[in-house]
């Protein structure tokens, strides 16, 4: 081991927990710049689970957005996977528990793929490259002022630094806690199902992903994602359960989305999954020797936008301090900066969503479907903000403008004489 804890040299090791996109991620990046660098740096990722053969149901919609293509070229060197794609993602329909509204732009689409595919795709591309892959779970860490040691089930290893990439996973957060001062970020629950209705069926329904906010207690938001030939459907919440799962699935709005429930084809339809994802960020999430990047470190926008992107690259980020500022807690702070790109969003986000959740809770979302129906900054604010296109910044900017709230404070006036349609259409004069 080097005792230095400068950038990463020739010979120095690396142990990543976690082989999800952050953690394969960081590997892919780091091998790509010590390729650059003509640095010999060797590279360990401890996953528990199997990517191959798709044993494992991923609890995430699998839908990566853009620049994700740019993303795994520029900082891994990997190109993207398009033979995985099952549906091109156009555009939303954003829902309230009595309107909807069509929700489009002319950015990139988004891509639909099942997420342990696109996990075992990148798992592949790191052991073309000679990173060694252990399927195996860490079961305590120890970090010494010359190194790091790493038990797992099959054995333990030895490393300069330690990269946390273990997503929502308790078990692993307990152990980074115990031998760091890393605190994890806390967590919205969710739960997820899929629906494979008649091909006919799931031919007409289109390339737009169902974005629901309704008044419901419990539900901050659910989705209805179209894949190849089948449905993903998520909701999510602080306490979220599969009671609250089944109301979403039977009421009004998304019944009006799913009559087809009771055709389920596939053996598996409507089983429930549980999952989580970040609404904090964690504490302490670098330090001598160690680093936490994506979920983990709860670098990740409010509803679960981008949380590929974010890890891929908060991973890339990580990598580069690593190999150019350091491994010590004040070099690491390269890291911290380079991370300013969501962290410094995460307050208007936040903001963003206790607002939205105040304005389903009080049925007043009705009121801004409405209005997006007349207005094309509104309906680009709410593209913006369903789409993680931008940030939660920008948007607020945009909303602060003194002519368009003018503007926003007129039409409001007038909507109660307007007639309340199922769905909104965007006012081509708007």
């Amino acid at each position: 081991m080097n005792s230095s804890l400068g950038p990463l040299t020739d010979g120095a090791r690396v142990v990543i927990v976690g082989g999800g996109p952050g953690g394969i991620g960081t590997a892919l990046a780091l091998n790509n710049l010590a390729r650059q660098m003509q640095r010999d740096v060797q590279i360990t990722v401890y996953e528990g689970k199997v990517f191959a053969g798709e044993q494992h149901f991923n609890q995430c919609s699998g839908v990566l957005s853009p620049p994700i293509e740019q993303t795994l070229r520029d900082g891994l060197g990997v190109a993207f996977p398009h033979h995985l794609v099952q549906r091109a993602i156009t555009g939303y329909i954003l829902h309230s528990d009595r309107r909807a509204i069509l929700l489009e732009s002319d950015d990139p689409p988004s891509y639909a793929m099942r997420r342990v595919q696109f996990d075992n795709y990148l798992v592949e591309q790191a052991r073309a490259r000679d990173i060694r892959i252990v399927n195996s779970r860490v079961t305590d860490i120890e970090i010494h002022a010359d190194r790091v040691i790493v038990y797992s089930e099959s054995g333990n290893d030895q490393a300069d630094v330690i990269v946390g990439a273990f997503g929502s996973d308790d078990g692993s957060a307990v152990i980074f806690e115990r031998a760091t001062d890393y605190r994890a970020p806390r967590f919205l629950a969710s739960v997820v199902t899929k629906l494979h209705p008649r091909e006919e069926w799931m031919n007409n329904f289109g390339n737009h992903i169902h974005a629901f906010l309704p008044a419901m207690r419990g539900i901050e938001f659910g989705a209805v994602t179209p894949k190849g030939n089948h449905l993903t459907i998520n909701v999510a919440g602080e306490f979220v359960n599969a009671q609250m799962m089944n109301r979403f699935l039977h009421s009004p709005a998304t019944q009006a989305v799913l009559p087809c429930l009771d055709e389920a084809q596939g053996d598996h339809d409507l089983r429930y999954f549980k999952g989580r994802f970040p609404f904090s960020q964690a504490r302490a999430f670098s330090g001598d020797r160690y680093v936490i990047v994506g979920d983990a470190a709860g670098l990740m926008r409010p509803f679960k936008g981008k949380g590929v992107n974010s890890a891929l690259l908060t991973g890339t980020w990580a990598a580069q301090a690593m190999m150019t500022a350091g491994i010590s807690a004040r070099a690491l702070r390269e890291y911290h900066r380079a991370c300013r790109e969501i962290t410094d969003d995460l307050p208007y986000g936040k903001s963003f969503r206790l607002l939205t959740i105040a304005l389903c809770k009080t049925q007043l979302f009705d009121m801004v479907i409405a209005l997006a129906a007349q207005d094309a900054r509104l309906r680009r604010m709410l593209f913006d903000a369903v789409s993680a296109h931008h940030s939660y910044r920008s948007i607020v900017a945009k909303m602060l403008d003194a002519r368009w709230l003018a503007r926003m404070a007129a039409l409001s006036a007038r909507l109660p004489f307007q007639k309340n349609d199922r769905l909104d259409k965007a006012a081509s004069n708007s």
